[in-house]
């Protein structure tokens, strides 16, 4: 980097506009302008200087204001259409997503899920839209902050002419035989008012909340912390929630624990409001819902196990009790940062159905058969030469087009497609049963299946959740906080006072809030001669709106 020597003796790098030890301008003296651009303090930024190779295209890309914000638009806009239908896990799991959403809403729904938008927070382009944030956040950060925080640590006290003239609080007065004794005055008068006093060739330097500047990249920080928080949230085992669905004296693998974790459901426990034995302030309540409508508790008799050794594709695990607990709401099991909370059940499910082969002339019946619904067998051998064989198994039947369906694999409504083989008809006779009905091809078989019975049991619905991004998120956000306190409640000041031997001149900057300013500098120089300086933006206004008056 070339570096510009300016006639106090300090090197400034290319780019600087105010010498960053005297603040005399290094280009452009004679400038129009009658206030200073204070803004960085004329600092020499990269992405204002350089522009010659890619790394300085790329720097400069991402350090622009505009570039941020138009990325935070994009961000927003697909967001918001990404609520418009339901991301892939609310919808009906049993549709596969790129069917469910043509079927759900047409052409739309169709380009919805081409384009990403049922999984909107965990597409490629989604997360590269958030590391294009954090990336704009870092560099617009880093050019602002390095070169302001030089210029303000390396500022000298005594200050050159131009810089104290194009300030805008600025004035000048006549200096007295006690100057020295005016000058301690007013120092002491800043110093009464929590300003940090150097002293140089007699000149008086007074600053205050420069702290308040760094608010800014103090906001970045914790966004950067929190994006970063929200990233490693798609990392396996850094962020897991799923739904569990677990029938009593089931035991199921626990999603998202990398087959570390199992849970039995050793049975669910529903509960209702009697209005013979409730509060007379519920009775109304439970009287106008019906008794037994409104649930009083509903909990899972739960057991965690924990897998010993290697995870082994297909092998029966080695399991060993971990703890036990009842879940309820609100109520979860925790262990190892995992937690199961109780949201859901299904009351009644279909277990097992059975049924018997009857012979449709003498209602005799030669055998009974029971099915389970989730592991049903191929073939029931009744015995004496009868055997059932199950074609085909519709667990959630319905009848498309004339043909038999499944519109999931729970059995909410099984229906069965049975070959019955007895002595008197080797060859097999087929018929479709299903709940009150029981269809044969041409209504002539000797036998037919007749319901015995039915046999149910609860299931309950859990949601495993693990965040261990939590804290991140947290201190994101806590930092930010405190970024926005920082550059809201507080502003640097500062005061220039020089003694040039003829006068005084006494010049202020503030980022934000002058009237603090002037008053600061009002209560300090109140017991002094040296007169109080003017804002020179006030004094313009003034001064145009007599003119006009005048006209």
């Amino acid at each position: 980097m070339k570096e510009i020597k300016c006639e106090c003796g300090h090197l400034n790098p290319e780019g600087t506009i105010l010498c960053e030890a005297c603040g005399k301008p290094t280009v452009n003296e004679q400038s129009n302008e009658k206030l200073l651009d204070m803004k960085y303090e004329g600092s020499a930024r990269r992405s204002k200087t350089y522009n010659k190779t890619i790394i300085d295209k790329v720097w400069n890309f991402f350090s622009s204001v505009k570039v941020g914000i138009w990325i935070i638009f994009i961000i927003l806009v697909a967001s918001s259409i990404g609520t418009i239908f339901p991301q892939q896990d609310y919808i009906n799991q049993a549709v596969p997503p790129q069917i469910y959403y043509e079927q759900e809403y047409g052409f739309v729904g169709k380009l919805y899920y081409t384009l990403g938008f049922h999984n909107l927070y965990g597409s490629w382009w989604y997360m590269l839209l958030i590391a294009a944030l954090g990336i704009s956040l870092v560099i617009a950060s880093l050019d602002r902050y390095i070169p302001l925080r030089k210029s303000l640590k390396t500022q000298k006290v005594t200050r050159h002419e131009s810089f104290m003239k194009r300030q805008r609080v600025f004035g000048t007065s006549e200096t007295t035989e006690e100057a020295a004794k005016q000058m301690e005055i007013a120092k002491q008068g800043l110093i009464k008012r929590k300003y940090n006093v150097r002293e140089e060739n007699g000149n008086l330097l007074a600053e205050k909340y420069r702290f308040s500047r760094w608010g800014p990249y103090v906001n970045h920080i914790g966004i950067i912390i929190f994006l970063i928080g929200a990233m490693l949230r798609f990392f396996p085992g850094m962020y897991v929630d799923e739904v569990v669905w677990v029938r009593e004296g089931e035991t199921r693998l626990i999603p998202g624990t990398n087959g570390q974790y199992y849970l039995k459901n050793e049975g669910f426990l529903f509960e209702t409001y009697d209005s013979n034995n409730s509060e007379d302030v519920f009775n109304q309540a439970i009287t106008q819902a019906g008794d037994g409508a409104i649930a009083r508790n509903f909990q899972t008799n739960a057991v965690l196990f924990e897998r010993k050794g290697e995870f082994v594709v297909g092998a029966e695990p080695e399991l060993e009790i971990v703890k036990e607990h009842q879940i309820k709401v609100n109520q979860p099991l925790k262990h190892d940062y995992y937690a199961l909370y109780q949201v859901d059940y299904k009351l009644n499910e279909f277990k097992s159905m059975s049924f018997y082969l009857e012979n449709k002339e003498t209602g005799e019946s030669v055998g009974e058969l029971t099915v389970d619904l989730l592991q049903p067998e191929n073939s029931y051998d009744l015995g004496n030469g009868n055997t059932v064989e199950l074609v085909n198994y519709f667990p959630d039947f319905e009848l498309v087009n004339g043909e038999p369906v499944t519109k999931t694999r729970i059995p909410d409504n099984p229906a069965f497609v049975f070959r019955m083989i007895t002595p008197d008809t080797p060859e097999g006779e087929i018929a479709l049963v299903a709940i009150r009905q029981n269809i044969e091809p041409n209504g002539t078989n000797e036998y037919k299946m007749t319901f015995a019975g039915v046999d149910t049991r609860n299931v309950t619905g859990l949601t495993v959740r693990r965040d261990l991004t939590l804290w991140i998120l947290g201190t994101g956000g806590a930092i930010f906080m405190i970024g926005v306190i920082q550059g809201m409640y507080w502003n640097h000041r500062r005061v220039w006072i020089q003694n040039n031997g003829k006068e005084f001149w006494v010049a202020g900057h503030t980022n934000k809030n002058w009237f603090g300013l002037k008053n600061d500098i009002s209560k300090a120089l109140e017991n002094t001669s040296i007169r109080i300086p003017v804002d020179q933006v006030e004094e313009d206004k003034q001064q145009e709106k007599k003119t006009k008056e005048e006209v």
